[in-house]
């Protein structure tokens, strides 16, 4: 057990806190636009750091958020049945296989909770989301984090050989961030063929829509409706735009969904985000729009990377890894001096790298015009 330390003034707290808790690492989100503009003094920031829809949420989820404010004062559905049947509707699928979180991130502590006990093992990509190791660490099970590929891919083979009889969940983030990499179908099928009965495959696939469009790219779904032992995670936060409503959602066989509906807290998801996902999905060309702007804005980076020397890592995601060849930590430093908020690899034990977000044709070339001003002045 941990001692909590003495609280500043006269009194003192003192607790013993678990060593599993104690282990833990606080996370640590993108610098928000407004802290840097009280810290530095600037009225022009721009955030390209945690890989959020720059053209906001579709018309059709404003209209449905404002048109829900005179009802906040009821309960949301505990279930949000209406938002299932959309979703069952669109994924053809039961709404039984389906449980919505507040983020899929609540999916993913979810299944920590349900399924590991101390002892128990979990296996994941690294660098990956750092949300599948807490959840291993929550509840006492073991985290293996098995080296990325070179090329920045995870290594399912040498995942699967980290797989034993203890393993429980393996994690894979299909596109993965911070890299923007995917693994395909016959890989993770292979790696199916090798986990230890009872394990299930999570397969995150919060950038599924910016992914989807790849012949390359599998969709999960798929694999749970053939009946393998897999949970598919996607997110409204990303391509939908509504990353400050919290709401995601997991696919997966109903004798799954109906353990995580036993540790899924009361009314999880509120009611302002039930609708505005229902709208949201239904906002096609939202969408639409969404993948091409991040597709011009794609293609607009790689030109400039190249040009500059740069090397980045294809990306099937609304994110670019690329490598600064020289300490990220002062380059993004100096971007924030110049209004542009990153994501520096060094958290992702990658200390030359930096994650950009691919934003408007406006927030990318101020991003390139900044980053090209400080690789060639060093300020």
């Amino acid at each position: 057990m941990t001692q909590i330390a003495p609280t500043p003034g006269n009194t003192t707290v003192r607790m013993d806190v678990p060593e599993n808790i104690a282990r833990l690492t606080p996370y640590s989100p993108g610098k928000p636009i407004e802290e840097v503009q009280r810290e530095l003094g600037l009225t022009r920031v721009v955030k390209l750091a945690s890989n959020e829809n720059p053209l906001g949420p579709s018309p059709q989820a404003i209209k449905a958020i404002a048109d829900s404010a005179t009802r906040v004062h009821l309960y949301p559905d505990a279930a949000s049945r209406a938002l299932r049947q959309a979703l069952a509707g669109r994924l053809h699928v039961s709404p039984e296989s389906l449980v919505i979180g507040n983020g899929s991130d609540d999916i993913i502590h979810l299944l920590g909770v349900t399924f590991l006990r101390p002892g128990d093992e979990v296996v994941q990509g690294d660098p990956s989301f750092v949300r599948y190791e807490a959840a291993a660490l929550l509840n006492n099970a073991l985290c293996h984090r098995v080296p990325l590929t070179p090329d920045w891919v995870h290594d399912l083979e040498a995942m699967a050989a980290r797989c034993n009889a203890r393993t429980r969940l393996v994690f894979i983030a299909n596109p993965n961030n911070p890299t923007g990499t995917i693994v395909g179908r016959d890989a993770l099928l292979r790696l199916l063929d090798r986990m230890p009965e009872g394990a299930l495959l999570v397969l995150d696939e919060a950038y599924y829509e910016y992914a989807a469009g790849a012949p390359e790219y599998p969709d999960g779904v798929d694999l749970v409706r053939e009946g393998r032992n897999v949970v598919v995670l996607r997110t409204f936060s990303k391509a939908y735009g509504l990353a400050g409503l919290r709401v995601g959602y997991g696919v997966m066989h109903p004798d799954i969904a109906q353990w995580l509906h036993r540790t899924r807290e009361p009314f999880n998801v509120n009611l302002i985000a039930q609708v505005a996902a229902r709208a949201a999905l239904e906002d096609v060309a939202h969408v639409r729009r969404t993948i091409e702007v991040n597709e011009e804005g794609k293609q607009a980076f790689y030109s400039a990377f190249r040009a500059l020397g740069l090397e980045y890592t294809p990306t099937f995601a609304n994110f670019v890894w690329v490598d600064l060849r020289r300490e990220c930590r002062p380059v993004y430093e100096a971007l924030l001096q110049r209004g542009v908020i990153t994501r520096t690899g060094d958290i992702f034990g990658a200390p030359t790298y930096l994650r950009v977000t691919i934003g408007t044709p406006e927030e990318n070339a101020l991003f390139l015009s900044a980053l090209r001003h400080v690789l060639q002045t060093g300020a």
